[in-house]
């Protein structure tokens, strides 16, 4: 234990001076399942926690081929231009069959990745809800630690990933395509609710009027919706990753919505999602402890068999279950 302790403190270290490999390692650390692993984790997190909460938290998602990517490359050098480190946490979708992903994302950000001020880390999504890696929060607070004042999670479409993002980030935006009218593509209403930040993307060449006509129309859309933020109108803005243009303006728009939200309005909002963050996790506990029960694992088998014969219904097997989790008699023969 004293030896673990001592590799949790020289890792803690490393990590505060701001080291690449540090935070890698200490990321791969609180992704890990192992038991001995995830006490490490806590520890290392309760000694970097006191060096958090100074960065901007960002999440960004849209359609695929939206150009997510792309634009969050040409951000990040935007921002890196500025001065800014930025750190990129990239929710790759894993296979339910095989359980592999494709984490690709460095070399979809080949120029970012290159930069001494930038971390991109591709984290497969797993079996988490919406697809969203469980440790994500975790790791951004560990790049917070390490020195990166600009935290961005992509994820892997749209879906209820966005949901879980939104409860970890200061601001939510969507990047849409240059469509316009019905094109709020296979985009679920309560995802635009979440946003508030609208950027259209790819808005060059022959698309650029096509995006105008689309940034109007959907500004004519948002209206309908009530913002998240008091005093907040959502903004939506025309941009080209691939030519840099418009990205000033996204920044300061993060900048004013901060302004909006105010320290005060900031702080509530964090502490939402902390707690959230701890139900959430209670969940995640409570549901491994209950799958490693030898007595729902027992009986297990026989509660689905009779699930799919229609001889008893679920929410009646998922009691009988429950109950010889907690150590009640149950009703199944």
């Amino acid at each position: 234990m004293q030896g673990k302790s001592l590799d949790t403190d020289v890792l803690a270290a490393r990590l505060v001076e701001g080291d690449r490999r540090a935070l890698a390692r200490a990321i791969t650390l609180i992704e890990s399942t192992r038991a001995d692993h995830r006490a490490a984790a806590d520890e290392l997190l309760a000694r970097v926690l006191p060096r958090t909460g100074q960065a901007v938290r960002l999440g960004i998602s849209g359609v695929p081929g939206v150009g997510k990517s792309t634009f969050i490359e040409a951000f990040g050098l935007h921002l890196i231009e500025q001065g800014r480190r930025v750190a990129v946490l990239a929710v790759d979708p894993s296979s339910r069959r095989a359980g592999g992903s494709i984490l690709g994302d460095k070399t979809r950000m080949e120029l970012l990745s290159r930069s001494p001020a930038a971390f991109i880390r591709p984290s497969p999504a797993g079996r988490s809800l919406g697809g969203v890696a469980r440790r994500t929060r975790e790791a951004l607070l560990l790049c917070e630690a390490a020195g990166y004042d600009v935290g961005i999670v992509e994820t892997v479409g749209v879906g209820q990933s966005e949901t879980a993002v939104a409860e970890m980030v200061d601001l939510f935006a969507l990047l849409l395509l240059p469509g316009g009218g019905d094109e709020l593509q296979g985009i679920k209403k309560g995802i635009v609710e979440l946003a508030e930040l609208v950027i259209v993307n790819k808005a060059d060449g022959d698309m650029r009027s096509a995006a105008r006509r689309a940034a109007a129309e959907y500004r004519s859309a948002l209206r309908m919706l009530r913002p998240l933020t008091e005093n907040w109108k959502v903004p939506v803005l025309e941009v080209s990753a691939l030519e840099k243009q418009g990205l000033e303006s996204v920044w300061k728009a993060i900048l004013k919505h901060r302004e909006v939200l105010g320290e005060a309005g900031l702080a509530a909002r964090r502490a939402e999602q902390a707690k959230a963050w701890m139900w959430s996790e209670i969940e995640e506990e409570l549901r491994a402890a209950f799958m490693a029960d030898p007595q729902v694992a027992e009986r297990l088998p026989l509660a689905e068999r009779g699930v799919a014969a229609g001889e008893v219904t679920p929410a009646a097997a998922a009691r009988d279950l429950l109950r010889h989790f907690l150590g009640k008699e149950g009703f199944l023969a």
